[in-house]
């Protein structure tokens, strides 16, 4: 087997770049809103005190992980010719960590459907930079939504 192109996130480089780790906590993130819209709207005991905290951690910490996996990926893989190519690209990076940072503020699931969107449109670009053709298949986790995946040849 012979590797192709090798492309890096870090300033060794070595060479590992993938927006998946992004799109993963933006669905991650939609998902913990659901379970906290599941909960009942007056908490009673500390168990629920307790299950409604661990959700609420792991929501802000999933949409810390889009800010970080997307600055990366923006910050050091992004070159001049892809941002030719993709002017949209500092907007959407800004986009992203706006909406991320109101996943963390707010409990509004638009807020985590919209950061999905703006992930995977930044997914569909990053592949493209790469010259690898995507494709829209349903994540087989809940919340079951849309999900920009490459299409992987042999």
């Amino acid at each position: 087997m012979r590797i192709k192109d090798v492309r890096a996130h870090c300033d060794i480089p070595c060479a590992v770049y993938d927006p998946g780790v992004a799109q993963y906590a933006a669905l991650s993130v939609l998902r913990f809103l659901d379970l906290i819209a599941e909960m009942p709207e007056e908490v009673n005991s500390k168990k629920d005190l307790a299950h409604l905290n661990r959700l609420v951690q792991q929501k802000e910490d999933h949409a810390i992980e889009v800010k970080d996996a997307v600055r990366t990926i923006w910050g050091d893989y992004f070159k001049d010719p892809h941002m030719e190519k993709f002017p949209e690209i500092h907007t959407l990076a800004h986009s992203i960590m706006m909406t991320a940072s109101k996943c963390k503020q707010d409990i509004d699931r638009q807020n985590g459907v919209d950061l999905l969107e703006k992930v995977n449109r930044f997914a569909e670009i990053f592949w493209s930079t790469k010259d690898v053709q995507t494709e829209i298949k349903k994540s087989l986790n809940p919340p079951h939504t849309d999900m920009v995946v490459p299409i992987l040849g042999d």
